[in-house]
């Protein structure tokens, strides 16, 4: 029985060490693995008599009376109780409460991640942030790895009142855009759907982007915006005027030139190279009088920035590619940003089934920053010129100011007046409109 007592004492102990010397283990790795083997020792040295190379067991270890004299129930069950005690972490506890040597290697203090996360970029007014893929592909490719989601939620809303001199001022309310999307990044696979719940057609964007390692070469496919047409491109809510303007409304929603198709484009990036781009597209074909879809529609556009104020680009679009060519444009256009303010213009000719056309467009805005930065006022003007020729000789012009409120990236307030003598219209018409625009 005696013999059977010190077995039972010994694997007691054994277990009381063990369990004691999790925490260290857990904590400290390496160090731990030292800390578990000396207290094993330590413990079967004292169970053994106490003395372990001339020094004897120091306060804590198993006092050698006990050993000889045998454990009883009660103190046997103490010292499981204390040992499990200080080995099972206690509801609600923190590794740093529980652990022998501090916090743990390689972990934040509790609290830390917290406060980083509070921590987020100080957005200003007039910073592009969170564009969509579809809307905006060159901000999307500019932002930094880290700050791409795997899934992203988005969407936005325009809330416009206008009072048309054409109508006789009458004033009409309208929601010209209530869209909401989702995308995906990869890393060498992206995928957006968008939908505009205020328009016609519902579905606005959707498609992947398969790209390789370094990022040069892209791959579309899906319904996208086709690369014409510097003013298309350009992203709504970046767009400082309410509109695209009567050039873009004529030849892209008049006559079908350009704007989002189904098709495929490859796209080459060369950032080294002046940051040359080059995209070029097959899409669907447009729809003629009688609502018959024709055949398949080539677009192409090449941009270059020579120095970073300066971009310049040239694009293309041509109706039925592979048939007889009835329709064509194309577009020289220049971006110049010069700290805060920012002028942009494009060349565009070509041939309708009207004749031949010509057109014109330059915009000018200035971003005046207020307070901590986050507000800003952004004063707009802009001016636009379409003329037909041929056949039909018929003349458009246009002359837009306005004024916007702008708070960081997330609502703007605009304010606009326009004079502008639209395709069809007998004479100028004044309109005044204001708009409400948030994003999320």
């Amino acid at each position: 029985m005696g013999g059977w007592g010190m077995d039972d004492r010994a694997r007691r102990g054994l277990l009381a060490a063990v369990l004691l010397g999790m925490p260290a283990f857990a904590s400290g790795g390496a160090p731990g693995l030292a800390a578990e083997d000396s207290s094993t020792e330590a413990a079967e040295d004292t169970l053994s008599g106490g003395v372990v190379d001339g020094v004897e067991g120091t306060e804590g270890s198993v006092p050698a009376d006990m050993a000889a004299e045998g454990p009883t129930g009660d103190d046997s069950d103490e010292v499981m109780e204390g040992a499990l005690a200080e080995a099972v972490p206690a509801k609600g506890a923190s590794e740093e409460q529980l652990s022998p040597v501090g916090p743990v290697p390689g972990k934040a203090a509790p609290g830390a991640e917290q406060k980083q996360g509070k921590k987020k970029k100080k957005v200003k007014a007039g910073e592009a942030q969170d564009d969509s893929l579809g809307e905006n592909p060159d901000a999307a490719d500019d932002k930094a790895a880290e700050e791409a989601q795997p899934v992203r939620v988005f969407g936005r809303v325009y809330a416009r009142a206008r009072a048309d001199e054409r109508q006789k001022y009458q004033r009409s309310l309208s929601i010209p855009s209530a869209r909401v999307g989702v995308s995906t990044s990869l890393s060498n696979l992206e995928a957006e759907v968008t939908a505009d719940l205020a328009d016609d057609s519902l579905l606005k964007d959707a498609f992947v982007r398969l790209a390789d390692d370094s990022k040069r070469f892209r791959l579309y496919g899906g319904q996208f915006k086709s690369p014409f047409l510097q003013r298309s491109l350009e992203s709504s809510w970046d767009l400082p005027i309410q509109g695209r303007g009567l050039v873009e409304d004529y030849l892209t929603d008049t006559h079908q030139l350009g704007g989002r198709r189904l098709g495929l484009m490859g796209e080459m990036r060369l950032k080294g190279a002046w940051n040359l781009k080059l995209s070029v597209g097959l899409f669907e074909g447009g729809k003629d009088e009688a609502g018959v879809r024709m055949k398949e529609d080539a677009a192409a556009r090449l941009s270059v920035r020579p120095f970073k104020p300066l971009t310049l680009g040239v694009s293309t679009y041509v109706a039925e590619a592979l048939e007889v060519v009835r329709k064509h444009a194309v577009a020289a256009d220049a971006e110049l940003k010069l700290g805060n303010l920012a002028v942009t213009g494009e060349f565009t000719t070509g041939r309708l089934p009207l004749g031949p056309f010509t057109s014109q467009t330059l915009l000018a805005h200035w971003l005046l920053p207020l307070g901590s930065g986050e507000w800003g006022l952004q004063p707009v003007v802009g001016v636009e010129a379409l003329q037909l020729r041929g056949g039909v000789d018929g003349r458009g012009h246009g002359l837009v100011g306005g004024l916007n409120v702008l708070l960081a990236d997330r609502f703007k307030a605009q304010f606009q007046a326009e004079r502008a003598l639209r395709p069809g219209d007998e004479a100028p018409g004044l309109e005044y409109s204001l708009q409400l625009a948030t994003r999320f």
